[in-house]
């Protein structure tokens, strides 16, 4: 794994063993995932996603130039409310918090400690599964082929940091499938957000969409191989006990609020 690539995400998973589970600030894009402090929960027993997901799409290729037109074609969200969706969910430290409404109660740090502390050792799966194959890809940005707007600012540490798979989208996935495991009552509305968190990264801008479907596989390949660790299986059901708890407690989140972000998140970027 490339070293340099040390930063953001370290720090957003530290703040979420700290305790700020519920909402980081919003930085600027996020360029690359690292292993953090924690040592995870797989280690050398992780899938190897490189083997495991088809090859990043190369030039000229029905793939690539399908990329390519999703990319231009979704330029004309700019500055919508599906855009400002996106804007928000840059900020890989809100995924949890943004699946309150999916979930039916916002889960904190002091309601579900055991689920934060999880989320917070997870970073450093996560981050081999992403960097691995992105490393050995490269495949560029699609702003870098094809000059156009994103939601987030076209830094040279996100220019150098390779498209597929998504970083992000192999997080909020991941996120989304252990949710729907704690809440299997909501797991479809969870899965609509957590779908809808990846699909961000396309309206952005900074991601292709095989890139983001690529990293949906790879979440799933993770959490399979989560499965396998008994430290996982032992935090997991600690934190559905805390979950249950916590949606029984409330309260649930603004209904208006929650009816505009489903109508966001049920709409197709593709479209």
């Amino acid at each position: 794994m490339n070293k340099v690539r040390a930063g953001v995400f370290a720090g957003v998973i530290a703040v979420l063993a700290g305790g700020a589970i519920a909402e980081v600030a919003t930085k600027p894009a996020t360029p690359a995932m690292t292993l953090g402090a924690s040592s995870g929960y797989l280690g050398k027993a992780a899938p190897d996603t490189y083997r495991i997901l088809p090859p990043a799409p190369t030039p000229g290729t029905i793939r690539w130039e399908s990329d390519r037109a999703t990319f231009l074609a979704t330029r004309r969200l700019k500055d919508s409310p599906r855009w400002a969706m996106a804007v928000k969910d840059v900020d890989l430290g809100g995924v949890v918090r943004g699946m309150s409404c999916a979930v039916g109660v916002e889960l904190t740090p002091t309601n579900a400690p055991r689920l934060s502390a999880m989320v917070a050792r997870l970073g450093p799966d996560v981050a081999w599964a992403t960097n691995n194959p992105k490393d050995i890809y490269k495949r560029p940005r699609p702003y870098l082929t094809d000059p156009g707007p994103t939601c987030v600012e076209q830094s040279q540490a996100l220019s150098a940091s390779p498209d597929y798979p998504s970083g992000h989208v192999t997080y909020g996935w991941t996120i989304g499938l252990i949710l729907a495991e704690l809440a299997p009552d909501r797991a479809t509305d969870i899965l609509v957000r957590a779908r809808a968190f990846g699909e961000s990264r396309l309206v952005c801008g900074v991601h292709t969409m095989s890139a983001v479907e690529s990293g949906r596989s790879n979440a799933s390949i993770l959490v399979a191989g989560l499965h396998g660790s008994e430290a996982f299986r032992k935090d997991l059901e600690a934190a559905r006990a805390e979950v249950a708890k916590a949606r029984q407690a409330g309260p649930a989140p603004d209904p208006a609020a929650c009816a505009a972000e489903a109508e966001l998140a049920k709409a197709s970027p593709y479209n």
